[in-house]
């Protein structure tokens, strides 16, 4: 007479390993959704920046905005703005530009409403940092990109005022080097054209305004990872049903026994 064996389930270890690769299907399907979400947000940004860039200036804000400037609401605005720059002053910042390594010359322009702007006059190549042409003497109008303010220094790199070493346009930090009283605006200009530019040095326009978007990319890839763990908890699933129905379920009695 056989005797039926009721079939095992599946052990605690194979529990635990479909368990933890469900986890991580969901956590690598959220992080897909978050980077789908970022992809939507990035578009958005670049549509907006593309709109400043190519919009025709507006005034340079004054201090009653100053506050409410954000990276969202105000980076990259196209404005404009007239002055007398201070010859006598000005700070030279490591740049990599489409022309090579070198400097962006950055000086302070005073408004006739008594305010004082830092205003990239553009790039220099090494040879010419010591050599830099004075700007245009007077009241000039300077048309460029508002930039806010970059503080602490580049990449590995921190700024060293007091060895006039900057390797970022923190605005703060250059005016207080300067010596600049009242009301100073937290961000700086990236001129695009300034009045009196004999085409030479300090060459402005060189901007670059370009936001790296692999946002999709990720997006598949953990989409991927997620679709790939749930494949192995399926595998692991019918692999261990293929285990267990191919074992023997009853036993043949002893054929010795009395």
């Amino acid at each position: 007479m056989a005797v039926a064996l009721p079939r095992s389930g599946p052990g605690a270890k194979l529990v635990a390993l479909l368990a933890l690769l469900v986890v991580a299907a969901l956590g690598f399907a959220a992080l897909g959704v978050w980077q789908v979400e970022r992809l939507a947000w990035k578009r958005a940004l670049i549509a907006r920046v593309d709109a400043r860039v190519h919009a025709a200036p507006v005034a340079a804000p004054g201090p009653t905005e100053w506050t409410g400037l954000t990276r969202d609401n105000a980076e990259y605005r196209r404005v404009e703005v007239r002055g007398r720059f201070d010859a006598s002053r000005q700070v030279l910042v490591t740049a990599v530009t489409d022309l090579g390594g070198g400097y962006w010359v950055l000086a302070p322009l005073r408004t006739r409403e008594g305010i004082s702007l830092l205003v990239n006059r553009g790039f220099v190549p090494p040879e010419q940092r010591k050599t830099v042409p004075p700007p245009a003497a007077g009241d000039v109008q300077v048309v460029g990109l508002l930039r806010l303010t970059e503080p602490g220094g580049g990449f590995l790199r921190s700024n060293v005022p007091a060895e006039d070493r900057w390797y970022s346009r923190d605005v703060q930090a250059i005016a207080r080097t300067l010596g600049l009283q009242g009301h100073v605006a937290p961000y700086f200009i990236d001129a695009q054209s300034v009045d009196g530019a004999t085409g030479g040095w300090p060459r402005p326009g060189l901007t670059v305004v370009q936001f790296p978007n692999n946002h999709l990319g990720y997006a598949l890839t953990w989409f991927a990872l997620a679709a790939g763990s749930l494949g192995a908890a399926v595998f692991l699933l019918r692999d261990d049903r293929r285990h267990r129905t191919a074992q023997p379920t009853s036993l043949e009695p002893d054929r010795h026994a009395h």
